[in-house]
């Protein structure tokens, strides 16, 4: 490493290796090779002179890339195209006429952009899914006990620890929908010439259409896809960075969210992300538990969501058949975009490999809140016993009225149901409040519904990606 220059944090501190590989100059320009060579063995069947030996010169020296020749040519030429068919005609001598044979600039740069965010997206996705099989597997371990619900971050109805979890689970199936909508429709640029008319191609092929489509095709499925682009200008249309931007905005929208529950239950020391036994909190407070996996979650996700508008604003400005303004905002924004959520999904699996539940904190929250959330049924209880109703309820408001300031005003627990149970006008047996003051009678079908969703809608998509299970997630820093 050369101290003496930046380095992205990105590659030193956040994103994994497989990742950074996927955007890697040896997975960009060896891609440029094997779509060099795809053309050819094409061309060479529907006709060309284009030889059995040039085939095999290519394909032996594909992955023998000389990065410093290639650069020595770029600083020359001032293409980084030209400059790798140089780089690659120089080891393939026999060969060197027919790379790149009848194409453009963009039918390397297109293509490989197109292949190396379909890996990253796959990369993403299965991540993702990992995520959601260690939440699932956390909400049917929780999916019973009782916690306070929030709305407005001030206690509301309460939930289950297992059901919440369920609301970040739901958000991730989201993203995955939108992941898989743009796997399945992405397309290959293909083979369309400078501006995308194929006239290059129709003139090597002498005028003959079903050739130049042919071309179009073969190249595709050679390259692992089922179809390319019906039609295109010299660049594939940059709604489909747009798209893939988004898709991974939506991953981070989804992961901040969640951290940012967790940050407020660790702050409320209901639940805590890991802590490892040498972490140190705080260079100061010594005794200090922060939670910096879940704000380094949030940090990077908010880079993310702004880097979105990036692709968004260089396809509504784009002129005509297409403009090199896209070209270096590209080559940042897409990229860190996609190690950032690497990044984050890294630190989201590391989190819910590891997260901690404090049943009894939960438990005394619940406590000082009940009593008030209860004195609905406790009016209809001593309805049912013979009271009645405007009076009791006149009753339970004074009492209320008094417990909460008791609590705000003087710091102390709160009584109101011991200030009900003393009071004759509530006609109430003592086996009555337990039943009454028990938290499971207010979860509602919380904890149906996390099998219920389990079952219908978690269940089907791990078990038809069970090959992709078993990611863990580390923390590099």
């Amino acid at each position: 490493m050369n101290t003496a220059e930046y380095t992205s944090p990105l590659i030193e501190r956040y994103a994994s290796k497989e990742m950074s590989y996927v955007f890697s100059h040896e997975n960009k320009f060896g891609t440029w090779r094997k779509l060099w060579i795809a053309l050819a063995k094409a061309e060479k069947k529907l006709g060309l002179n284009i030889t059995e030996d040039q085939i095999r010169e290519l394909e032996e020296n594909a992955e023998d890339i000389d990065f410093a020749k290639a650069k020595e040519y770029e600083k020359k030429l001032r293409h980084d195209v030209m400059a790798h068919v140089h780089t690659f005609g120089d080891q393939c001598p026999t060969a060197k006429g027919i790379i790149h044979l009848g194409a453009t600039s963009a039918f390397v740069g297109d293509n490989t952009d197109v292949i190396v965010y379909i890996q990253g997206l796959k990369l993403v996705r299965k991540k993702l899914i990992n995520c959601i099989d260690k939440l699932a597997a956390f909400a049917l371990e929780y999916k019973d006990l009782p916690t306070l619900g929030f709305t407005h971050f001030q206690p509301a109805q309460l939930t289950t620890v297992g059901k919440r979890a369920c609301l970040w689970i739901q958000d991730m199936l989201m993203d995955l929908e939108e992941l898989d909508f743009v796997l399945e429709h992405a397309k290959l640029r293909g083979v369309k010439g400078t501006t995308g008319t194929q006239a290059s191609f129709l003139e090597l092929f002498e005028g003959d259409h079903e050739k130049v489509r042919q071309l179009d095709r073969m190249v595709a499925e050679e390259m692992g896809f089922t179809s390319s682009y019906a039609v295109t200008g010299q660049t594939y249309p940059r709604k489909f960075d747009a798209r893939v931007s988004n898709a991974l905005s939506g991953v981070a929208q989804t992961l901040y969210k969640f951290s940012n529950d967790m940050r407020l239950l660790q702050h409320l020391k209901e639940m805590e992300e890991p802590f490892e036994k040498n972490q140190i909190g705080s260079s100061a407070m010594a005794y200090k538990r922060n939670p910096m996996r879940s704000e380094r979650i949030g940090a990077l996700a908010r880079y993310v969501i702004v880097s979105a508008l990036n692709p968004a604003i260089t396809a509504s400005t784009q002129w005509f058949e297409r403009t090199l303004d896209d070209s270096a905002n590209k080559r940042i924004a897409i990229p860190e975009s996609f190690l950032a959520v690497d990044a984050i999904l890294n630190i989201c699996l590391n989190i819910t490999e590891g997260m901690v539940v404090y049943p009894k904190v939960i438990e005394q929250h619940i406590e000082k809140e009940l009593p008030f959330m209860a004195t609905e049924n406790i009016i209809m209880q001593g309805v049912k016993n013979g009271g009645d109703r405007q009076a009791l309820h006149e009753r339970i408001r004074i009492h209320s009225m008094e417990a909460g300031r008791r609590v705000k005003e003087e710091g102390k627990d709160n009584d109101l149901m011991d200030r009900i149970k003393q009071d004759p006008a509530f006609p109430i047996q003592e086996e009555d409040f337990v039943h009454i003051l028990d938290p499971k009678t207010f979860i509602g079908r919380a904890p149906q519904q996390v099998m219920e969703f389990f079952e219908n809608q978690i269940r089907p998509v791990l078990e038809s990606n069970k090959e992709l299970l078993g990611e863990h997630g580390e923390v590099s820093v």
